[in-house]
């Protein structure tokens, strides 16, 4: 019999592609969405796995994307939420938001909202991948959520990751009821491509020989975004919850604020249409 329908985002390498090959090795389903056509399209091959593709710097593609998985996969169990990155200097996406917050919140958010119908029928986790920078440096002011007067590159992926865990904390508020469970993961420092595109100091750590030091492999990375993946709610891992490699975690401290979560919610939805 064919497993969950498992899909995965930011699924062309790193943690994304580790997961979708021990889950599709644990008999899943995976369905893999990357941005990278020929990267997505391999990883996708070796595994006999479908694949859909998106740049979420582009929130069309993103809806595209919500409408082709809707068609496709009736029955969606887990969507993980893992596509993401730091950025270099500010820029501004085609559709006017700061690239850092569209691509690893505000695309997410959308494309969460576009499933919602399925996912909530499916009785779905949403998995998020978030990071400690969410504790180290996210600190979100709703009336500068694209940094506009404080952008540095560090904060701004810190806020995007942030706003990850409220997204989790305000989803499971909404929809745990009918029987949606939502969750987010810090999974340490992966030797990943993550940070290529920024001249932050996290570029030493990733793409020089202190990654040897610093990092874990995306093997292990992608154990713990599958383990999620394969948990079941409420016994496996709190729904609502925040942990860091593989353990439940206290969260950033703005997660606790239930106002702003709500707040963060409504102001996202406005933002990207819906």
């Amino acid at each position: 019999m064919p497993g969950r329908t498992i899909v995965i985002t930011g699924a062309s390498d790193g943690i994304g592609a580790a997961a979708a090959r021990r889950l599709a090795g644990a008999g899943e389903r995976v369905v893999l969405v990357g941005r990278d056509p020929a990267r997505t399209a391999a990883v996708a091959a070796g595994l006999g796995a479908p694949h859909h593709l998106a740049d979420f710097a582009e929130l069309d593609q993103v809806r595209r994307l919500g409408a082709e998985l809707r068609a496709a996969y009736p029955r969606i169990d887990v969507l993980a939420n893992n596509a993401g990155g730091i950025m270099g200097p500010r820029s501004v996406t085609a559709d006017g938001f700061e690239r850092t917050l569209q691509v690893n919140h505000l695309a997410p958010f959308l494309l969460t909202h576009l499933l919602l119908p399925t996912l909530v029928e499916s009785r779905a986790s949403v998995v998020a991948t978030s990071s400690v920078a969410a504790a180290r440096w996210g600190r979100i002011d709703l009336d500068d959520l694209g940094n506009e007067r404080r952008y540095r590159p560090a904060k701004a992926y810190g806020d995007a990751k942030l706003a990850n865990v409220l997204h989790t904390v305000e989803l499971q508020r909404r929809y745990g009821g009918q029987g949606l469970a939502a969750v987010a993961f810090h999974p340490g420092i992966v030797a990943t491509s993550f940070a290529k595109e920024t001249n932050h100091l996290m570029r030493l750590v990733y793409h020089t020989p202190l990654r040897r030091l610093l990092t874990i492999t995306p093997e292990q990375g992608g154990d713990y975004l599958a383990a999620l993946a394969t948990g079941t709610p409420g016994v496996d891992w709190a729904p609502g919850g925040y942990l860091e490699q593989g353990r439940a975690a206290v969260p950033p401290p703005q997660a606790a604020d239930a106002d702003l979560a709500r707040r963060l919610w409504d102001v996202s939805a406005a933002l990207v249409g819906v």
